[in-house]
């Protein structure tokens, strides 16, 4: 059992055969037994080689990561095809081939099945997860708006403040409040979105009305 030896043509010809029909050599996802059969390259292999060439340049986007990847490292030897196997050992007869390719069956529908066992838990997980409902950052806002002088109608003055409509803005209550002079300022009350309203936005859309705005404050900014 094996590839013999992959730095050598032979070698590397068995590994390509071996992977026409895989994507790993261990299994259906990539694991220690790649490792192992990665780090036994040389180099990768050649363009006419498609097989092994496409599985080294997939396993190659792993290496920062390899030591993570599930399974246990064993010898070079017992990965690869029964085809491949060393002069030393011995023949084997028709009921110990039987009997290895019955294991080699069992093995495949044991990943076969944990596969499928990932795949229901995962569809369970992404489902769970969609049913919970999206949190939206929302943040309160207390504005003073500061007019040009008494004289300047503050009743227009609100009326273009709350004229201001965006998506994700909710105008709240309001009330006039003593400068001096007999002058007075709004200070208005509004809850945004914060993925979608600003200060900055809210004030350069209210210091536009600049025949009744001198300027705009932020008196109180609190996260919901």
């Amino acid at each position: 059992m094996g590839f013999g030896d992959l730095k050598t043509p032979a070698g590397l010809k068995v590994l390509n055969d071996f992977l026409a029909d895989k994507s790993y050599v261990e299994g259906y996802v990539p694991s220690q037994a790649d490792v192992v059969v990665f780090d036994a390259l040389s180099s990768a292999p050649p363009a006419d080689l498609c097989h092994a060439l496409r599985w080294y340049n997939h396993i190659k986007s792993y290496q920062k990561e390899k030591a993570s990847l599930p399974g246990v490292k064993k010898p070079l030897g017992q990965y690869g095809p029964a085809g491949v196997q060393d002069t030393t050992a011995a023949a084997k007869n028709e009921e110990e081939d039987e009997d290895i390719d019955l294991f080699g069956s069992d093995e495949e529908e044991e990943d076969e099945e944990t596969k499928r066992i990932k795949e229901e838990r995962l569809a369970a997980y992404n489902a769970k997860k969609s049913k919970k409902p999206v949190l939206i950052a929302k943040s309160s806002i207390l504005l003073d708006v500061k007019p040009w002088d008494d004289e300047t109608d503050m009743a227009k003055l609100e009326q273009c403040v709350r004229s201001i409509e965006l998506d994700g803005l909710v105008w709240g209550q309001s009330k006039l409040l003593p400068v001096g002079y007999g002058i007075k300022k709004l200070q208005i009350a509004c809850v945004v979105e914060d993925d979608k309203v600003g200060t900055d936005q809210l004030e350069e859309l209210i210091t536009a009305f600049e025949d009744f705005v001198q300027s705009m404050d932020v008196a109180a900014f609190n996260k919901i």
